[in-house]
């Protein structure tokens, strides 16, 4: 069973940076495509990106392209989210995301087609 661990959240002015990491534990974690996806209070849960297993591919959304970049550590069970440029729209709780199978395509975006899901973080980014 896989586990997922976010961390890095917290409170930063617009325009500054925070850095989230996701630890995964159980199953193989560098076998699965991994994922990022925020939701704001009253909104629904939202794509915001994904890293093939390799870390060779990602897709973005594109509300965060250009600001948002994910990487992974297979090595050390780990999944970043380096968040530059933040704006007040990116206030979110950020969730982790592995899938169970290895297969890659544009249906990532989709949040069902993930298995196992972190607790999240909260990020806050004010005016």
């Amino acid at each position: 069973q896989v586990q997922l661990v976010e961390s890095g959240g917290g409170l930063v002015q617009a325009g500054g940076s925070l850095r989230l990491s996701c630890a995964a534990s159980g199953g193989t974690f560098s076998s699965y495509p991994m994922g990022w996806f925020r939701q704001a209070p009253g909104s629904e849960r939202e794509f915001v990106t994904v890293i093939s297993w390799s870390g060779s591919y990602t897709y973005y959304s594109d509300s965060v392209k250009g600001r948002f970049t994910i990487s992974r550590d297979n090595a050390k069970n780990t999944v970043y989210l380096q968040m530059n440029s933040l704006k007040p729209e990116d206030t979110a709780v950020y969730y982790c995301a592995a899938r169970a199978t290895t297969d890659w395509g544009t249906f990532l975006r989709l949040n069902e087609k993930y298995k196992y899901w972190g607790q999240g973080t909260q990020v806050t980014v004010s005016s």
